[in-house]
């Protein structure tokens, strides 16, 4: 399956900011990472990306396929997050879209943690869960197709 992965680097904001992003969403960083520590009694490992913001844990041995991100914390079941993966949009068949990677997806949603914190995961869940619907998974589609527009709010 063809694909192109962005490659897009995130803006270079202060330390300070990033700081206090992850600080913001830590509660939601703390739930994965006790996840993920779950996780490496059957098999899975972790590791820091830089690039993304976030502690990795591939080889997630639960679920069927893909990844899942708290705070700044993915969860993968895969053994590279930089795979490619089909937008929300193109799965339901409301459009053609060439895959994108799947780290650039997770990638938008770190973001929206650290903007969010614990507001993130109430927000989402209103916003209709994992669907093509959630403004969430759109925006991260769309920050995956383009490189930006990671902001659930944006056109």
């Amino acid at each position: 399956m063809p694909y192109r992965s962005t490659g897009f680097r995130r803006r270079s904001l202060p330390r300070g900011v990033l700081a206090l992003g992850m600080l913001w969403t830590l509660p939601n960083s703390l739930a994965g990472l006790l996840l993920g520590v779950i996780g490496l009694a059957f098999g899975a490992r972790m590791r820091w990306q830089a690039r993304g913001l976030a502690l990795v844990v591939r080889r997630w041995p639960w679920g069927n396929g893909g990844a899942l991100t708290l705070g700044n914390v993915i969860l993968h079941t895969g053994e590279r997050l930089d795979t490619p993966c089909f937008t929300y949009a193109h799965r339901a068949g409301h459009r053609i879209e060439s895959a994108v990677s799947l780290a650039d997806h997770e990638r938008a949603h770190v973001y929206q943690y650290m903007a969010l914190g614990p507001l993130f995961l109430p927000l989402y869940l209103l916003s209709g869960g994992i669907s093509v619907r959630n403004r969430f998974e759109r925006a991260a589609d769309r920050y995956a197709l383009h490189g930006h527009g990671w902001w659930p709010w944006s056109a």
